[in-house]
């Protein structure tokens, strides 16, 4: 079966493009009961998968030069509900119920999820082709105030300078 070519893509499929390349950061990581604060390097490559229907994002976090945390994230549009999707598995081994669910504004995705220890929200911001910037934050079930865990801007690199994807 042939793949559909990105121009045949919905307008929310090609809005997912964005996040297509290798890309490089800088993060703030705030404490948190998972982790003490303090600075962190990220590697991201993501890729389009299935003629741009969805992007495969693999993540990795770097503290003091030992992977700190990674994730393998699967975006896509989900054209009957009208939201965008994450599903994401990661280096803390926790399935998740169900997506991050959110929508795209402008040159910002926002994406949330709950579960029974709380709520992550994760903020995606686009500044051009080259450059976007996320936001993740978190709220414990039971309170109402959202809680600063990562912040990073990242930029795009060739593919081929990220080493061990």
């Amino acid at each position: 079966m042939n793949a559909a070519p990105f121009s045949s893509l919905s307008a929310d499929h090609q809005r997912l493009q964005a996040l297509v390349g290798a890309w490089r950061g800088e993060e703030d990581v705030a404490a948190t009961q998972w982790t003490d604060a303090g600075m962190a390097e990220a590697e991201v490559l993501a890729e389009a998968e299935f003629g741009g229907l969805f992007v495969v994002q693999r993540y990795r976090q770097r503290r003091e030069g030992t992977i700190s945390f990674g994730s393998h994230n699967v975006f896509g549009f989900d054209q009957q509900n009208s939201v965008v999707t994450m599903h994401q598995f990661d280096s803390m081994g926790l399935v998740p119920a169900g997506p991050a669910t959110g929508t795209c504004n402008g040159n910002e995705m926002v994406l949330e999820r709950s579960s029974p220890r709380g709520s992550a929200r994760v903020t995606y911001s686009f500044d051009g082709t080259d450059t976007y910037r996320m936001k993740l934050q978190f709220k414990p079930a039971g309170s109402d105030a959202w809680q600063d865990m990562v912040s990073g801007v990242y930029r795009r690199v060739s593919p081929s300078s990220i080493n061990g994807f």
